[in-house]
């Protein structure tokens, strides 16, 4: 992993150079669900970069998964946070195959063959732990790798532990939020942002993308919405379509 900083920006570049899978390239059509093992697969295969999100389990493992609570996408209820990391393996996504994997097993499955984007997931007053415990399952993982989140806490938490990889802002709103993320980016100092697509242009991207540092966007949806990103962003986080590679992939 190579450490990233104002005066290393190779080590973020990445970022900006393949599309990026929203919790991995699933297709519920094709059986595959998001923030799953096989999703993670299916754009490697592919060729995009990884997207996904990151909760605690009830003993502190960063599990890969995107709500609080386990209704949505599982026949269980509940809290998710509630549950061990023992449990939550033997939890089934969606009726299939996959069950709720740990970030460590994606980084097994990755291993360096894609650039990973793992956001982190907050809730305020549950979060002691959560970023050591993401720092050091990635410690000495070798491969293009970047953690965010919309969570201030979490961004301070990743700064005053020493971060070595990109750390991003996850932001949106108009541009009556601009004082709020300008003051995000001087406070944690981010490497990188991903802001919602819905609400370009936006004064405040501009501004962060001419200090030279990438901006994602999310979540693109469309051919159309993917043009529209070209015009103020570096990159795509995608789903429900598959978007071009760069030229010579």
């Amino acid at each position: 992993m190579t450490k990233a900083s104002a005066s290393n920006p190779e080590a973020v570049r990445w970022i900006g150079e393949r599309p990026i899978a929203h919790r991995g390239l699933h297709d519920v059509s094709r059986g595959i669900y998001e923030n799953t093992l096989s999703a993670a697969r299916a754009a490697i295969e592919h060729g995009y970069g990884i997207e996904v999100d990151l909760h605690p389990s009830k003993d502190g493992v960063p599990m890969v998964f995107h709500d609080n609570i386990l209704d949505r996408l599982t026949g269980e209820t509940g809290n998710f946070r509630d549950r061990t990391a023992k449990e939550l393996a033997s939890i089934a996504i969606g009726g299939s195959a996959d069950r709720v994997p740990s970030l460590a097993e994606l980084l097994e499955l990755s291993a360096g063959q894609t650039g990973l984007v793992l956001e982190l997931k907050g809730i305020a007053g549950e979060d002691d732990g959560f970023v050591a415990a993401v720092l050091e399952a990635l410690s000495g993982y070798q491969g293009p790798v970047a953690i965010m989140s919309f969570n201030h806490w979490l961004l301070n938490d990743a700064r005053a532990l020493g971060a070595e990889m990109p750390v991003g802002l996850t932001a949106e709103g108009s541009d009556k939020l601009y004082d709020v993320h300008t003051e995000a980016v001087a406070a944690y100092r981010p490497d990188f942002v991903s802001y919602g697509i819905e609400d370009m242009p936006n004064r405040f991207v501009q501004e962060f993308r001419g200090s030279g540092k990438p901006v994602i966007t999310w979540t693109v949806r469309s051919p159309e919405a993917a043009a529209k990103s070209a015009l103020y962003a570096d990159q795509i986080t995608f789903e429900g379509f598959l978007p071009p590679l760069p030229p010579g992939d």
